[in-house]
């Protein structure tokens, strides 16, 4: 589990094809790895990996098919800079929210423009994940904590402070970057409480006639 507090921003030094899936290496920067051992974890632009090698200035981790699949990592290339975050610990501050490190989708910049010294940008989701993206509600974007300003559909906004801007990927966003994106946990969960036993019947997840067959909607 993540934070979704950025604590460095690495760089892609290798990606090496392994029949399907990949193998990378990622340069860490200023990324503590004093504490990182083999088999654990760090978020990387939101995507949990495990460390399978520690050469020394940064890490190896496989990615699968699936993830390759859900995530930008097939298109990341060499020299491509990435957020970085480790698991977090008991004692860690949870000064953002609940993160897996499991990419729900893949999100698209569509304008950046400035508001004072700080940057607004709008972001569109995949529709089929627009149900969980709520106003002042918490969304990862790049394994980026994130408050969500305004919501319209499956497009939303965010305000970024300068600090943001220069210690996450963010600053080097423009119109059509494709982003991961990670919903809020606890709404997913939610989610499937509200379907209680009808979760087990379908895959459709909550539907406008299905809140109102249970009283939760009226037209």
């Amino acid at each position: 589990m993540f934070t979704g507090i950025i604590e460095a921003i690495g760089e892609i030094a290798e990606l090496q094809p392994r029949g399907g899936d990949l193998r990378l290496r990622v340069k860490t920067g200023k990324l503590d790895l004093s504490d990182v051992q083999l088999g654990d974890s760090i978020a990387t632009n939101g995507v949990c990996l495990t460390v399978v090698d520690l050469p020394g200035d940064g890490y190896w981790a496989d990615v699968s098919a699936e993830t390759l699949a859900v995530a930008t990592v097939g298109e990341w290339k060499r020299g491509e800079r990435v957020n970085l975050e480790k698991a977090l610990t008991p004692q860690t501050r949870l000064g953002g929210h609940i993160v897996s490190g499991h990419v729900d989708g893949i999100g698209e910049v569509l304008w950046r423009r400035s508001e004072a010294r700080a940057e607004r940008f709008r972001l569109r989701a995949p529709d089929a994940l627009a149900k969980y993206i709520a106003h002042k509600g918490s969304i990862t974007v790049d394994g980026t904590s994130l408050t969500v300003n305004a919501v319209e559909g499956g497009e939303f906004e965010l305000t970024i402070v300068p600090h943001t801007l220069r210690e996450t990927v963010m600053g080097d966003y423009a119109a059509g970057t494709r982003v991961n994106l990670e919903v809020d946990l606890i709404a997913r969960y939610l989610e499937r409480l509200l379907l209680g036993d009808e979760a087990a019947k379908s895959d459709e997840g909550l539907t406008v006639e299905f809140l109102a067959k249970h009283g939760f909607y009226k037209a």
